[in-house]
C-alpha cells in the first residue's frame, strides 16, 4: 500500500519516496542565507496559519502554489528515505487530503531567520484517484526567511504509534563496570560543538554510547523539542527517556547537512542499533547558535520502513507458475 510523508507547510506522508543519494550539502548552501531581505517576524499564527494553507493548497490541487511555498532546499524525511523538493513535487502530485484535523500545536523559534512548528495530524486521502487509509502522525515544518519571504525547508512525520513501545533492556553491569557505568569520569565531559552540524550530532552519540547523560543534557537548548513516535518531549522527557535504551552499538550512516542560514543547520541520518524493535530510523536535528554555543533545537525520530520485497528472479517466477504448481502438485 503507497504512504506518502505529509508535508504541512510543505508535506504530507511520502513514507514510499525513493531515498536521494547521500550527499553533505554543507559547502554549497553555506551562504544560503547570506543578504536576505528582512521578514516580518513570524508568530505561531502565522506559522500555523502557513501549516494550513499547503494543506488547503493540496486540497485544492493546486500543485504550483504549494510549490511556490518550498525552498529549494527543502529536505523531506519519512520512513522510506529522504527526498529533494523535486522528488517531493512528483511524489505529491495526484495526491488529496480530506477531512484533515490538527492538534497539539508548538511553535519554537531559531532564531531571526528560521523556526520550526510541531503537530499532531489525523486525515484521509487519496491518491491518485485510489483511497489511502486514515493517517495518524506528528508532524514538523522548519520555515526560512528567503529574501522577505518564509517558506518550508524541512519536513518529516512519525506515524503516532499506537502504544509506547517498551524500552530495550539494557546490558546489567558487572560489579566492577558498575560505577563507570553510572557515574562519568570527569574525563568524559562535554565536549565543545562548532557550526559543523555533523560533527555535533556526532558527539551526541558519543555521550548516549557511554551513558553520559549529563554531557547529553548539555548539548540540548533549554528550549529544545524532541518528536518521535510515541508523543513530543520537553528537554526533561528527552533526558529521561534516551537513558532507557542502550545504543552503545549504534550505526550512523546516509548524512545529509543543509544550512538555514549562518546561526542555524539541520543535521539528517540513518540509526541501526542492531536488536532494537525497530532496527533502522531516520534521525533529524536542528543545530542553533544560542549566544556563541551550538545546541540542538528540535528532534525527530521516525522509524525506518521495510524495503520492498524483490521482484523474482525469471527462473523463480517460472517454478512458481501455475502451469510448474501444477506439475509440481501431488496427483
Amino acid at each position: 500500500m503507497k504512504k506518502l510523508l505529509v508535508l504541512a507547510i510543505a508535506l504530507l506522508i511520502a513514507a514510499c519516496t525513493s531515498p536521494s543519494t547521500t550527499t553533505n550539502r554543507d559547502d554549497t548552501n553555506r551562504n544560503a542565507n547570506a543578504g536576505t531581505k528582512a521578514a516580518a517576524p513570524l508568530t505561531e499564527a502565522d506559522a500555523i496559519a502557513k501549516e494550513k494553507e499547503a494543506w488547503s493548497l493540496l486540497e485544492k490541487k493546486d500543485y504550483v502554489a504549494f510549490a511556490d511555498m518550498l525552498d529549494q532546499l527543502i529536505v523531506v524525511v519519512g520512513g522510506g528515505g529522504v527526498s529533494d523538493k523535486a522528488a517531493t513535487l512528483k511524489e505529491l502530485n495526484g495526491y488529496v487530503p480530506t477531512d484533515v484535523v490538527f492538534s497539539d500545536w508548538k511553535f519554537l523559534p531559531i532564531d531571526k531567520d528560521s523556526a520550526v512548528i510541531v503537530y499532531k495530524v489525523q486525515y484521509k486521502a487519496t491518491a491518485n484517484g485510489q483511497p489511502v487509509p486514515q493517517q495518524n502522525a506528528y508532524a514538523s515544518s522548519a520555515v526560512v526567511n528567503r529574501n522577505g519571504k518564509w517558506v518550508a525547508i524541512f519536513h518529516q512525520e512519525s506515524e503516532v504509534a499506537k502504544q509506547p513501545p517498551p524500552p530495550t533492556p539494557a546490558a546489567k553491569p558487572t560489579p566492577a563496570a558498575k560505577t563507570a557505568t553510572t557515574s562519568p569520569s570527569p574525563s568524559a565531559s562535554a565536549a565543545t560543538t562548532s557550526s559543523n552540524a555533523e560533527a555535533n550530532e556526532k558527539l551526541v552519540w558519543d555521550a548516549l554510547k557511554k551513558k553520559n547523560y549529563d554531557a547529553f543534557a548539555s548539548y540540548l537548548a533549554p528550549e529544545s523539542i524532541e518528536v518521535e513516535p510515541s508523543g513530543i518531549n520537553d528537554k526533561a522527557g528527552s533526558v529521561k527517556g534516551v537513558q532507557g535504551f542502550d545504543v552503545s552499538k549504534a550505526e550512523l550512516t546516509d548524512w545529509k547537512t543543509v544550512r538555514f542560514d549562518d546561526d542555524a543547520a539541520l543535521v539528517t541520518y540513518l540509526v541501526r542499533v542492531p536488536g532494537q524493535k525497530p532496527e533502522r530510523e531516520r534521525h533529524s536535528t536542528i543545530w542553533a547558535n544560542k549566544g556563541g554555543k551550538w545546541l540542538a533545537v528540535f528532534h525527530q525520530g521516525t522509524p525506518q520502513m521495510p524495503a520492498p520485497p524483490a521482484a523474482p528472479s525469471p527462473a523463480a517466477s517460472k517454478s512458481a507458475s501455475p502451469s510448474a504448481s501444477k506439475a509440481a502438485s501431488p496427483k
